[in-house]
């Protein structure tokens, strides 16, 4: 649920409010618990509808600025080969955690990279191409032989 849709919710419960519902009621109309419908009541007799409006996001704010952000957004495209890896060309978190170290001086956790870069619009990504080292022959032979001896489903219990 989108956190404007949450708002609409919570300034809906008012009128339940006034009308003398129970949380419990109005928690059931609106599929929401109990106790976040007592916290709705009592944030809003402390501080009236304004008290029920959206803060925004939760978590920390951003240390990137919008120009920093606007320079990262850029970075992945140019490679990695560009930032000096040049034999594993893959990005990884940890090495745009470097980048963002070197380039801004800002430091981030592999998770904070995550979330920075699924923000931006960056995804995981899966290679276009197998890897040069692979025998399909090995493959065949192991799925031939191997597999069925180990892809059987064991019995997770059994009649006593």
């Amino acid at each position: 649920m989108d956190r404007a849709r949450r708002e609409v919710l919570r300034l809906e419960a008012v009128s339940l409010f006034e009308a003398g519902w129970l949380d419990a009621e109005i928690g059931r109309s609106f599929r929401v618990s109990r106790m976040s419908v007592n916290r709705w009541r009592r944030a809003w007799k402390q501080g009236g509808t304004a008290a029920l409006a959206s803060r925004g996001a939760g978590g920390m704010r951003c240390r990137l600025t919008d120009d920093q952000l606007a320079c990262l957004q850029v970075e992945p495209a140019k490679g990695s080969a560009a930032h000096g890896w040049s034999e594993d060309q893959r990005w990884t978190l940890a090495r745009i955690a470097t980048v963002i170290a070197e380039l801004f001086t800002v430091s981030y956790t592999v998770a904070g990279v995550d979330v920075l870069m699924h923000r931006l619009g960056w995804s995981v990504q899966v290679p276009t191409r197998r890897a040069t080292e692979r025998d399909e022959a090995e493959i065949a032979r192991w799925e031939a032989q191997v597999w069925p001896s180990v892809g059987r489903r064991s019995a997770t219990w059994a009649p006593g």
